[in-house]
């Protein structure tokens, strides 16, 4: 189990990434990509990558990404700069400029675990050509991987980053870290993280806590080793029906006028979607839309079943946000 340990600063610190991070998402998808678990909502999106690498001359050069990132245990902490909570050229700017003392450390721990290539040593020894290629790698790598399918793994990230506000404005931070449950549990200000693969103790010291809600993160969330460096937790999010074909969003019309929408789904469940754009709960389309909680709750159960919306409870309440389908469509 790992226990984070706040301070009433801390908990003023503490703050919720402000989208997908495309680094941590990058590294983690590798993870998904080369483990055994067979995950059904990532199921289309591992045979289409592993097709494309298979297909791309230049995937030899993916070796020292895939090397630095193996299914299970330690990963190295360089590879996802905090930078990167501002983009993805920001965090690859901050990796090529990692110390080589740094790299060194990392990479002497992962060797402990894993057998490496040769330019691992390499890059150890902090050789400036070896970095950069690594940077390019993680570029070639998210062009096939991630880019096709960014658009759905930020509708996710969005959807869980609306329940995290709605928890925030509803508890404070510590409602925040309260609805982060059941994979973790606040209390006397500890936020427990359970399943954990290593017992372990986080003292945050004052500098809060990073949130960053992730796509690919497994059901374990996930921490740097490193005490040094700024305090960070990814987290799981609901993944609204994975990354289904690409041709489910494509055969959505563009430029098709709400009219359409409405003809398709009936003027009321049409109003439903577009009232939840944000995330709302069943009182509040009710009371948007002039209608009974019951049929606001019958409208959310169609959308739901059809894959437009994902619902949560909290507390006494049902919060529905959009699918990446079910964005597609109102954005169509």
């Amino acid at each position: 189990m790992l226990k984070i340990h706040f301070s009433g600063e801390d908990i003023l610190r503490t703050r919720l990434a402000p989208a997908a991070d495309p680094i941590w998402e990058l590294v983690l998808s590798l993870h998904v990509l080369q483990g055994r678990n067979r995950d059904p909502l990532t199921a289309n999106w591992r045979r289409a990558v592993s097709q494309a690498l298979r297909q791309d001359v230049a995937s030899e050069q993916l070796r020292l990404l895939f090397a630095l990132n193996p299914p299970r245990g330690y990963f190295p902490d360089f590879l996802t700069p905090y930078d990167s909570v501002d983009g993805f050229e920001a965090g690859l700017d901050a990796l090529r400029r990692t110390p080589t003392e740094l790299l060194h450390r990392d990479l002497s721990v992962l060797a402990a675990e894993t057998q490496l290539p040769s330019s691992a040593a390499a890059l150890a020894r902090g050789e400036v050509a070896v970095l950069h290629h690594l940077a390019e790698s993680m570029e070639q790598y998210r062009s096939l991987a991630i880019n096709p399918y960014w658009s759905r793994i930020q509708a996710a990230v969005a959807a869980d980053r609306a329940r995290r506000a709605r928890a925030l404005l509803d508890g404070g931070v510590e409602g925040l870290l309260t609805s982060l449950r059941p994979a973790m549990r606040w209390e006397d200000r500890v936020l427990e993280v359970r399943h954990y693969p290593h017992s372990r103790e986080m003292h945050l010291d004052g500098r809060g806590l990073l949130l960053v809600p992730s796509f690919f993160c497994a059901s374990t969330p996930v921490a740097l080793l490193d005490p040094a460096l700024p305090p960070v937790l990814v987290y799981p999010v609901d993944r609204l029906g994975g990354l289904a074909p690409a041709d489910r969003v494509a055969a959505i019309p563009s430029g098709a006028p709400r009219d359409s929408l409405a003809a398709l789904l009936g003027r009321t469940r049409a109003a439903v979607l577009q009232a939840t754009d944000e995330g709302s709960t069943t009182g509040e389309v009710a009371r948007q839309l002039n209608i009974s909680p019951a049929a606001a709750s019958q409208h959310a159960t169609v959308l739901r079943n059809a894959g437009l919306l994902v619902s949560h409870r909290e507390r006494n309440s049902v919060l529905h946000t959009l699918t990446p389908l079910g964005r597609a469509m109102l954005d169509a």
